[in-house]
């Protein structure tokens, strides 16, 4: 019979459904940077009519959300973006 502690019958952790589920965003890794000019990977970001798409769809996190907004809002501004 299998214990509370969280573990299973090897000794190993358990791994929720939460971590086997986890997103990564693979349009961000090794990117620190957002460059408003960069277009093309923006626009990975954005639905066909302009809106942001939400996190739990690209899977990015809250802060590289907000640097994905803001990128945008600055390549709007520039003319780059609708």
């Amino acid at each position: 019979m299998a214990s509370s502690s969280g573990k299973n019958r090897s000794g190993a952790r358990r791994r929720s459904r939460a971590d086997r589920n986890k997103k990564k965003s693979r349009f961000l890794e090794g990117k620190r940077t957002i460059d408003p000019q960069d277009v093309e990977f923006l626009r990975h970001f954005l639905t066909e009519h302009g809106k942001i798409l939400p996190s739990r769809m690209t899977g990015t996190t809250a802060r590289q959300q907000r640097l994905i907004r803001r990128g945008i809002a600055r390549a709007r501004i520039l003319g780059f973006l609708p």
